[in-house]
């Protein structure tokens, strides 16, 4: 693929080729990656950044060991890397004059639909700017319940809500290859995937990964998100200076080919779900009305599993426990549980009012054979 063709670039980075050995910043690395920045904006291409690095520039300022550390503390450590990573950002893009804005995200701000939408509006506005959103988790306000865990799922979750065209992988790693590298002279670099399936999860957890949080299972699940979301996603190399010239120079790295959909922006953002909230089990005739492009009714709804609000997406499985899509439900757990089973016109009966007719609505579900 050709890179300058993007108009709006997500560069994730890696804590592994961020920070050194010692703990520090690889703050020439970072100068010559700005570079490449202001090699694109040069070229009217947008561009967002999602790092890595805070927990490790807080440990090293702060002299604790990573290991050691209990979430309390890795909240703690977080608000202050956060700070040292950024001021080092600005530094460096400030060589270029190049301004830029935090951005701090849960997996609660981006599975939760108002939330996701507040966020895009506000990349939106820095970019209008020309401001550079610089994206990281939260860790200063997440459990590990709602965290990422990993910024290659943040990225991609980025990536489908700014609208972005390509994500740039940043690892310590040239992109997935047949097997490990370090142990098999023979791998050889996948540098196009076209369909994600069994094949390429399977190697990827064969392949060598990264030193961070993700690795390439991780990356892999990202792609998904991405390609769904008709972005296209690189996985390189990015131990290198100037890692996005090289890129282009070389054309070294594993090129995710979007997908070609009508989903809208909503149906994406389903696509692009993580964690569901919970899920609906409906019988026979309720999942032969899915697959038939029916909204879900409360007559057609047998069980509720978890705990969850109106605008939460959950999991439609049926009798036998099989996927049947992703949607985002008009009712809570708790009124679903009362009105299951029961025909649209009993639900103001029943609970006093009537949201909609639907539980799920045809147009806020993304059916299993479309996923």
């Amino acid at each position: 693929m050709e890179i300058l063709n993007s108009k709006k670039i997500v560069i994730k980075i890696g804590s592994s080729i961020l920070i050194n050995e010692s703990g520090n910043l690889k703050t020439n690395w970072v100068d010559k990656l700005i570079e490449d920045v202001f090699y694109l904006i040069k070229k009217k291409i947008q561009i967002i950044i999602v790092t890595s690095g805070a927990i490790a520039l807080g440990c090293k300022f702060l002299k604790k060991n990573k290991k050691k550390l209990k979430l309390n503390e890795f909240q703690a450590v977080a608000a202050v890397g956060q700070i040292e990573l950024m001021n080092l950002f600005k530094k460096s893009f400030l060589k270029k004059k190049i301004k830029i804005g935090q951005i701090l995200l849960t997996l609660d701000d981006t599975e939760n639909r108002r939330r996701s939408l507040n966020a895009k509006d506000t990349i939106f506005n820095l970019l209008k700017m020309n401001i550079v959103p610089i994206v990281n988790e939260n860790d200063t306000t997440a459990t590990s319940e709602i965290r990422y865990g990993d910024n290659d799922r943040l990225a991609a979750r980025v990536a489908q809500i700014s609208n972005a065209d390509t994500l740039i992988m940043l690892s310590d790693i040239e992109g997935l290859y047949t097997s490990n590298p370090n142990k098999n002279k023979n791998a050889e670099l996948i540098q196009k995937v076209t369909t994600i399936d069994s094949s390429i999860e399977k190697i990827a957890t064969k392949s060598t990964s990264d030193y961070g949080s993700g690795g390439m299972i991780t990356k892999i699940e990202a792609a998904k998100i991405c390609v769904n979301s008709g972005c296209n996603m690189i996985i390189a190399s990015g131990k290198v200076n100037h890692p996005i010239k090289n890129i282009i120079k070389k054309k070294k790295y594993t090129w995710f080919v979007p997908q070609i959909n009508s989903f809208n922006a909503k149906q994406k953002w389903i696509l692009g779900t993580i964690k569901t909230k919970g899920s609906l089990e409906v019988d026979a005739g309720a999942a032969n009305a899915l697959l038939n492009g029916k909204s879900l009714l409360p007559v057609g709804i047998v069980n509720v599993s978890g705990s969850f609000q109106r605008g939460d997406t959950v999991t439609i499985l049926n009798l036998d426990k099989k996927k049947l899509g992703v949607g985002v439900t008009s009712y809570s757990s708790e009124d679903i549980q009362k009105i299951k089973g029961l025909k649209s016109q009993q639900i103001n009966v029943i609970l006093g009012y009537s949201s909609r007719g639907e539980v799920i609505h045809i147009d806020n579900l993304v059916k299993e054979k479309n996923i």
